[in-house]
């Protein structure tokens, strides 16, 4: 994502100072990006970043973790924002006056067990039904395959079967020129010849990458 980030800032770049550029990206880049507000939060003095699951973020919090339910299957719950934690207390029909002191640390852990309590009484999918449609920031956790298969998941097309597989479907989404999916899964190489034609090289200069070993085909 970085690397294609940098790409389009790139062309952009150039069509106002007529110059090319190197791109250098790393991997490592990337994690550290992941990890800013942490790192932040870390220098506020608000991240314990040497106890596991002791911040906001990483399994402390009642409100924002992944709960077990009836089934053996589970829920995530992220309920941050007031209004989305007070929607959730109400959907989950909690009373409970010990919830209002969502932001009190010292209480997490007995809160935590009883918000687990609570959700262990219904399946996931009860629960789900209970959930949808508010601002409860609340999702099942689902398999690869149900997924594919969830209610909102098809309601956006998020996945697009094509030569009998499933695809993710092409992100972002254009209003005026939108992607599509031409084909299914092909062999390395399949698409070489026709990719660099239709950047506009000759027959000889195609030929010429194909010796020197530059591109492969697929024969």
């Amino acid at each position: 994502m970085l690397l294609v980030t940098g790409i389009l800032a790139a062309l952009l770049e150039a069509t106002r100072s007529g110059q090319g550029q190197v791109i250098d990206v790393a991997m490592v880049d990337g994690t550290a990006q992941l990890m800013w507000m942490m790192q932040g939060f870390q220098q506020m003095g608000a991240w314990n970043a040497e106890e596991r699951e002791s911040n906001l973020l990483d399994g402390a919090a009642h409100f924002y973790d992944t709960y077990e339910c009836a089934d053996g299957k589970y829920v995530a719950v992220g309920a941050i924002e007031p209004q989305f934690y007070a929607e959730l207390m109400t959907r989950a029909e909690i009373s409970d006056p010990q919830f209002a002191a969502q932001h009190d640390v010292t209480q997490w852990p007995d809160l935590k067990q009883k918000l687990a309590a609570v959700l262990m009484t219904k399946t996931r999918d009860e629960w789900d039904q209970i959930m949808s449609g508010s601002d409860a920031c609340f999702a099942p956790v689902l398999t690869m395959q149900e997924a594919t298969e969830y209610g909102a998941n098809i309601e956006r097309a998020v996945y697009t079967q094509v030569d009998e597989l499933v695809h993710p479907s092409p992100a972002p989404r254009f209003e005026r020129t939108p992607s599509d999916i031409r084909h299914s899964t092909r062999a390395l190489g399949a698409d070489t010849v026709s990719v660099i034609q239709a950047s506009g090289l000759s027959g000889a200069e195609v030929e010429a990458l194909l010796a020197s070993g530059a591109a492969v085909q697929n024969n």
